[in-house]
């Protein structure tokens, strides 16, 4: 298996003493009023209360200030201590914020993450079990009754909806800028944006190189929504859609013109396994010799540090339970497989794009 020397030590050795495993197994158990707890100190405002005092609060002032009552603040600051987000002073009862509760208030890779948890993810993931026994999305019940969350993202509650999008756009956008150096390098005229979705990434490829057009493929839902906010701003003129429902192995991409670039971006891990090589492969039917099949994917076994592998492992669970029952975060092995099974190769791989994205570029073999 492939894994980054960082990974390859964390991964293959024990590190823990008895007491730290044990320590840490308290805390598998107890993480569903971890993460709660840690919610609310946040949004009760809280945390940033500590942040902002001096020299510490009581913790009659931080009830009066939270608006919540006495035994409510001793319940949460208690358990925050044992979580470590705060600590006391012992002589004069003064609470005040440790770095890993400012981490938790200001971090925004976690502030992102978190919301995606509650809002999105948390009552679904009760049904986790079910979805991985029958492969189906058992989660999203709670929300609709759509195969895929993917139908029904135009209809999802607003703030479901923030906290989605907040997610999918926090690590596409910090790549964007390096990716759009790299697919655009060679000035392509016209690039196939697969599953382009609001039409974020094709409204900076028009604004990037002034002559490129862009045509996304996605369901109609999605088109309307993406035609929706693209809608008067610069270059929507070369931006058009094609309507295709992906998970129908008899529809065809497009084929009234040529595609320089295929772009797939944050895309196949929506997919199963024998899905992606349906997709790829019908991809690969409307390329040559000189097209290339970019694809941008937070591969977990590239990351840098163990941090970035431990998100998108269990960011691999939203697709479980709430997305589609049957997708992931994909090993680069595992994609690499996929996309040669399809009939391309693997020409380059590139690292490192913003929050841990790789481009793999893919070429008919």
């Amino acid at each position: 298996m492939h894994l980054t020397p960082a990974l390859k030590e964390a991964y293959s050795k024990e590190h823990l003493t008895a007491r730290e495993a044990q320590v840490k197994a308290e805390w598998i158990a107890w993480g569903p009023i971890v993460f709660q707890v840690s919610r609310l100190m946040k949004k009760f405002g809280i945390l940033e209360m500590l942040r902002n005092s001096k020299n510490g609060m009581k913790e009659a002032e931080i009830a009066k200030e939270a608006r919540i009552s006495g035994y409510a603040a001793k319940v949460l600051l208690e358990a925050s201590l044992s979580i470590g987000t705060v600590l006391i002073d012992p002589e004069t009862d003064r609470y005040t914020l440790s770095k890993t509760g400012w981490c938790f208030l200001t971090d925004p890779a976690v502030n992102v993450n978190a919301e995606f948890c509650h809002d999105v993810n948390y009552e679904g993931w009760f049904h986790l079990e079910e979805s991985l026994k029958e492969g189906r999305p058992a989660g999203l019940e709670h929300f609709g009754p759509w195969s895929t969350v993917y139908e029904g993202l135009s209809q999802l509650p607003p703030q479901v909806q923030k906290s989605w999008f907040g997610f999918d756009h926090f690590y596409s956008d910090s790549s964007f800028q390096q990716a759009l150096e790299l697919v655009l390098a060679n000035k392509p005229k016209t690039l196939l944006d697969v599953g382009g979705n609001t039409g974020r990434w094709a409204l900076q490829c028009v604004a990037f190189d002034k002559d490129v057009k862009v045509t996304i493929v996605d369901l109609p839902q999605q088109l309307e929504m993406m035609r929706r906010e693209t809608a008067g701003k610069p270059g929507a003129d070369r931006i058009d859609g094609y309507k295709m429902n992906l998970l129908d192995a008899s529809q065809s991409f497009p084929t009234d013109k040529y595609y320089d670039i295929i772009w797939m971006s944050q895309f196949l891990d929506c997919f199963g396994e024998d899905e992606i090589v349906s997709i790829v492969s019908r991809a690969a039917k409307i390329m040559d010799d000189n097209s290339r099949l970019y694809i941008m994917e937070t591969l977990w076994d590239r990351q840098r540090f163990e941090t970035a592998a431990f998100c998108l492992t269990m960011t691999s669970l939203y697709f479980t339970a709430m997305a589609n029952g049957n997708s992931k975060m994909y090993h680069s092995d595992d994609l690499k497989r996929l996309v040669e099974t399809a009939g391309l190769e693997i020409e380059t791989i590139h690292d490192d794009l913003g929050y841990g994205h790789s481009i793999m570029v893919c070429k008919k073999s």
